[in-house]
């Protein structure tokens, strides 16, 4: 293994410093573990609900509402076995910028470097997605305070308030998703009570999918009707991975979080039921209230009055509820935007604490906030500005297609990772049931989503070739061409233009060179506050994190043998007063004490 390699497959110390050029010392704080059960409970269930359920759900439901369905369904799988892939490796090595330093870890620092650079990307990129709408939200009510001042306004916001310490985002993102979670809830309620005949208009009903129908009428690039409709089916997707994106924000958190191994498994869990409740039956209501061919969907008159949700609510000939429901938005997309600060300048930390960034963006305050990260990844706001001059449909679908596509690649290396991880425990013959989270269905469902995931990124874009439009095309693929060429730039970096660079071996850390154990011991040896609950609030938030407190653990003087004896350390003996039979040096490494 290269030095850069082995560089980039450490982790640091939690008190370092730093030399810039002219050898002074900079200290480095690190970011802190305040993030309690119930802030990533809730983030887990509701922290990513913003402008895709909200908004871009629209997109999705143009191409009829059975196929909305089944394109929300069928992206289900692919988010639900990218969140087990993720719970099994961040539990294990619960870490700052978690997923990114996996890449490095078990595949290669190249691939480590573009896939951590393009899950920054996706995250700046939404930023700028969110501010561009926010003010857009607004118009709603009034059109008195131009649109430029609203865009300034909360994109200063956003980034003042991820400058304070990561217990108030906690806090923020606890009390907002719960606003979040009870309005889709109450939506719920009300769309099934005009579905039923509550509204003026009567019963609803099945009316919409007989008049215009299930299916859509296509995008009209072939003659073949059927053909259309796949093809609509397929632009669909995009809509929805955008939805989804963030289910993966557990795993980032996971290096703030106290107490990873008992909290994190427990949110994990909660995501398939988050994903049913919130979006399946969402677009299935919003598929019974709106018809697909509804002119309000592609209003750009009042950017806010085309979500599914307030046009279902004007459908009903409900008056009062729209701007009620654009208040919850609004504030639903203020938090997406601290959301997608946080997560991008926590990527960027864990980028640059493994070599893969600028040095400066380790730096942190006192309180562990990583400031120079939090500002580059703010900066990227500047591009809302772009809906001036552009529709503000035409800006959000070049916003949501490119960092959609970000994501979903994201989502392939996060499985690829765990491929690999799974390969690498198998050949130092280390079994799963060491894990503190093990997901149902592995190696199938990893393999499922990197198959998928993969393919996806590939045929995304498939409308740019039918008119050969330039400005679709980059759209859709500009994500993919920044990855490989990142990627690319990295791989001769580390590997120099040698005859070693254009070998197989080169694109991939061999297995028994891997670094599953920087960070493991660590964490088994922390000794965390588990104070009892004081109250019924406590209690209840307690109660959804809790864990078998006999989780099999790693044998560290089994394992510390078996690496002296690979490393050729004549040397290294066991205690001599440990017997065959001991418990502790008996079996293989994952052996259950």
């Amino acid at each position: 293994m290269s030095d850069a390699e082995k560089t980039l497959g450490s982790v640091e110390k939690n008190v370092d410093y730093l030399r810039d050029d002219s050898s002074e010392l900079v200290p480095e704080h690190e970011v802190k573990r305040n993030l309690k059960a119930r802030h990533i409970s809730m983030i887990a269930l509701g922290g990513t609900i913003g402008t895709g359920l909200f908004i871009s759900s629209k997109n999705a439901l143009q191409a009829g509402p059975v196929l909305a369905l089944i394109s929300y369904i069928f992206i289900t799988t692919l988010a639900w076995s990218v969140t087990q892939s993720l719970g099994e490796m961040a539990t294990y090595i619960p870490c700052s910028g978690s997923f990114t330093q996996f890449c490095t870890r078990f595949c290669s620092p190249a691939l480590g470097v573009a896939n951590g650079w393009n899950y920054w990307f996706s995250w700046a990129i939404t930023f700028a997605l969110e501010v561009s709408v926010v003010g857009q939200i607004i118009q709603f009510w009034t059109d008195a305070v131009p649109l430029a001042a609203w865009i300034t306004i909360f994109w200063v916001l956003i980034t003042v308030f991820n400058m304070f310490p990561v217990k108030y985002y906690g806090e923020l993102e606890f009390w907002i998703a719960s606003i979040k979670i009870l309005s889709v809830v109450g939506w719920l309620i009300y769309a099934l009570c005009m579905v039923c005949g509550a509204g003026q208009t009567g019963p609803v009903g099945f009316r919409y999918w007989r008049n215009p129908g299930p299916w859509g009428s296509g995008q009209g690039l072939v003659s073949n009707l059927n053909t259309d409709r796949f093809l609509a089916w397929l632009s669909s997707l995009i809509s929805a991975l955008f939805t989804f994106q963030g289910v993966e924000l557990v795993g980032i958190s996971c290096g703030e979080s106290a107490n990873p191994r008992k909290v994190v498994p427990s949110a994990i869990r909660k995501v398939i039921w988050r994903i049913i409740i919130f979006y399946i039956l969402s677009m299935f209501f919003m598929g019974l209230l709106i018809p697909y061919n509804d002119p309000k969907l592609d209003s750009d008159e009042f950017f806010a009055a085309s979500s599914p949700f307030i046009v279902a609510m004007h459908n009903s000939g409900t008056d009062i509820l729209p701007s009620i429901f654009n208040a919850v938005i609004l504030t639903a997309i203020t938090s997406a935007g601290i959301s997608n600060v946080y997560c991008g300048s926590r990527i960027l930390y864990g980028l640059a604490h493994v070599n893969a960034a600028p040095k400066w963006f380790k730096l942190a305050t006192p309180s562990g906030i990583p400031y120079v990260a939090v500002l580059f990844t703010a900066a990227f706001g500047a591009l809302g500005y772009l809906v001036l001059d552009n529709g503000g449909n035409e800006v959000f679908d070049w916003l949501l297609n490119i960092t959609a596509v970000a994501g979903l690649i994201a989502w392939v290396n996060i499985s690829f990772s765990h491929i690999r991880f799974m390969r690498i425990l198998q050949k130092r013959n280390m079994s799963r049931d060491i894990l503190p989270f093990k997901a149902w269905g592995m190696p199938y469902i990893a393999y499922y989503a990197f198959s998928l995931g993969f393919i996806l990124v590939f045929v995304q874009g498939y409308e740019s070739f039918f008119d050969i439009d330039a400005s679709k095309f980059f759209t859709a693929y500009v994500s993919v061409i920044l990855f490989f060429v990142v990627w690319i730039v990295a791989h001769f970096y580390f590997n120099g233009f040698t005859r070693h660079a254009f070998t197989l071996r080169s694109l991939l850390i061999p297995s028994d060179e891997c670094d599953i154990e920087s960070g493991v011991r660590e964490i088994d040896e922390m000794v965390w506050d588990e104070s009892p609950p004081k109250n019924l609030w406590e209690k209840f938030w307690s109660k959804q994190s809790e864990q078998d407190s006999q989780k099999p653990k790693i044998d560290w003087k089994l394992l510390d043998q078996q690496n002296a004896e690979l490393d050729g350390d004549s040397d290294y003996e066991s205690d001599s007063d440990h017997d065959n039979g001991c418990s502790c040096c008996a079996g293989s490494v994952g052996t259950i004490q």
